[in-house]
């Protein structure tokens, strides 16, 4: 049954990775120790697939600062 949960789920966040990342970091926030992780983790992917978990904007990706040209000396 979990594959639809994850079918439902991947219409609301199509890239898989992210999908995963939003799911285990969601998890682990609400997981209680009284209850069985896969419940934890099918009740997030419920609220994922219905909207009402939600990710944030990615931060941009800022180039790395330009590398100077490498000055080399001739060995004497």
């Amino acid at each position: 049954m979990r594959s639809a949960l994850v079918y439902e789920a991947g219409i609301k966040i199509e890239k898989r990775f992210l999908l995963a990342a939003t799911v285990m970091r969601a998890a682990r926030r609400l997981h209680v120790s009284s209850t069985r992780t896969e419940d934890t983790v099918n009740r997030v992917l419920e609220e994922v697939a219905k909207g009402t978990q939600s990710y944030g904007k990615l931060p941009e990706i800022t180039p790395p600062p330009p590398i100077e040209m490498l000055l080399i000396t001739p060995a004497a």
